[in-house]
């Protein structure tokens, strides 16, 4: 993924959150799970940051939105507790993954800091600004 793409979701997730009036972070990893770009808004809790960046590297990594991902991994699941594997996952929504038109996955967005909604939205809107 490029910086300019990426930079550009980056964008769109801020302005997005703003004109919610929420605070979040925002992470945005490669196809390998390796981070692009990151932001924190001012008065997000600290604790977002290691959420926004799971949540982003779940989607990438089982290539699902980690919302998906929650529907397998929860005590009923057929891979409950998959989310203690490489190196920890979040089961919640807010990450998504990331695909050019053709369906390859190029990277992925994670959200944290407000309602799992809003988290959700807020990396649609920004996911809309991805250019291949």
């Amino acid at each position: 993924m490029k910086l300019s793409c990426a930079t550009a979701m980056l964008n769109t997730a801020l302005a997005e959150a703003q004109r919610m009036g929420v605070q979040v972070c925002v992470s945005i990893v490669d196809a390998a799970a390796w981070p692009v770009a990151f932001a924190r808004m001012e008065g997000t809790p600290l604790g977002s940051i290691d959420v926004c960046n799971k949540k982003a590297r779940t989607a990438v990594l089982f290539h699902m939105d980690s919302a998906d991902f929650g529907r397998i991994a929860h005590p009923d699941g057929h891979a409950y507790s998959l989310e203690n594997t490489n190196g920890g996952l979040t089961s919640f929504g807010g990450g998504l993954v990331l695909k050019t038109a053709d369906g390859a996955v190029v990277g992925a967005i994670g959200v944290s800091g407000a309602s799992t909604e809003d988290d959700i939205a807020i990396a649609r809107k920004a996911a809309s600004a991805l250019t291949t």
